[in-house]
């Protein structure tokens, strides 16, 4: 957690920031919390845990900063809320999620399917693609188990 801690210092100086207490509470609080995909009430809840001191106000505007340096990422899953993911180095581009519309689980998936059509719209468009974000919205697994649960007295009880 330090040498990442450390690395976000390092992005926020090479911008003229400072990672001050709070910020750094904030960033503590979205490590802790990776696979969370939380909202800025979350990180304010949790980072009043560890500084008391800390307000919300703060809090968003150290979350709109980072969203601004590219060390987070904003995102909408259609809900209204704003929830912020940490990006990694390892993906040239953020990755994608599975959005369950009935239970609200996000499940992430961390590999870039999508390099081959970066490549055809560099080449057919001119385009370079810098980033892209790719949601997908269904039914996840368990919801399914459970709609075809559901659905197995009916079938049984009516008549063909």
């Amino acid at each position: 957690m330090e040498s990442r801690i450390d690395k976000i210092k390092q992005q926020l100086q090479s911008q003229g920031y400072k990672l001050t207490p709070q910020r750094e509470a904030t960033v503590r609080v979205l490590l802790e919390n990776e696979e969370d995909h939380l909202s800025a009430e979350d990180v304010f809840m949790l980072v009043k845990d560890k500084a008391p001191e800390i307000g919300l106000a703060t809090v968003y505007r150290t979350l709109e900063l980072l969203s601004e340096l590219h060390v987070v990422e904003k995102m909408n899953f259609g809900d209204g809320v704003a929830r912020y993911d940490l990006r990694t180095d390892n993906n040239k581009h953020h990755h994608h999620h599975l959005i369950c519309v009935q239970c609200g689980t996000m499940s992430e998936i961390l590999e870039d399917w999508l390099g081959p059509l970066e490549e055809r719209l560099e080449q057919e468009y001119g385009f370079s693609v810098i980033d892209h974000r790719l949601d997908f919205q269904g039914i996840c697994s368990k919801c399914r188990a459970k709609n075809d649960q559901q659905q197995l007295p009916n079938a049984a009880s009516s008549p063909e």
